[in-house]
């Protein structure tokens, strides 16, 4: 059974810490080449993968000890957060155009990009530590599956006009915030526990 309140609160951390991230502007590039559903199929798929596999990482750890499991998600939370505020702006990076704008090329070019620039990224560490926190894969893999299929959306679409009115070191900071809090809470927990 899927829990509305651990997909709701995977959706928002997950959404938040991945807004700023290198994909909404490698989306939003791919989409202003390319066929916004083909662009969207392919990377909508490696997000499915990537998701995947952080759950399955993430069920692993809670076959540790409970308060170890706690322990350890409320470090790697406080050091995503540290990362989230410490990290630079990225520049656009540069995206090889296919030969041919089929379904397949364009898919496979959106698919492989963010295959390889998000594997071990911070969103699916806190995938893996979020699936480890609640014990829950179904509820967190699709809160995440659906937070970064809606950044890619959002990054495809729109996200030059979203980041022409909320400020990118806003969405930072406020993600940060959020992984600092389930970090603290983690930790609190690990003592107390």
């Amino acid at each position: 059974m899927i829990s509305l309140t651990v997909t709701a609160v995977v959706f928002g951390v997950v959404f938040l810490a991945e807004l700023p991230d290198k994909t909404a502007l490698a989306g939003l590039v791919l989409g202003t080449r390319y066929r916004a559903s083909y662009v969207f199929a392919g990377v909508a798929a490696a997000f499915a993968v990537h998701v995947a596999l952080a759950v399955a990482a993430g069920s692993v750890l809670t076959l540790l000890p409970q308060q170890l499991v706690h322990a350890l998600t409320g470090v790697l939370f406080l050091a995503g957060a540290a990362m989230l505020l410490l990290k630079k702006d990225e520049d656009e990076e540069e995206v090889r155009k296919p030969e041919d704008q089929s379904f397949w090329k364009v898919a496979g070019a959106g698919f492989m990009l963010i295959l390889v620039a998000e594997f071990g990224d911070l969103t699916q560490i806190m995938t893996a530590n979020l699936a480890a926190r609640y014990d829950d894969p179904l509820s967190v893999g699709l809160g995440a599956v659906l937070a970064l299929w809606a950044v890619a959306g959002l990054g495809i679409v729109g996200g030059k006009a979203l980041m022409k009115r909320v400020p990118l070191k806003l969405i930072t900071r406020i993600a940060a915030l959020l992984m600092l809090g389930l970090g603290v809470w983690s930790l609190w927990e690990a003592v107390a526990g």
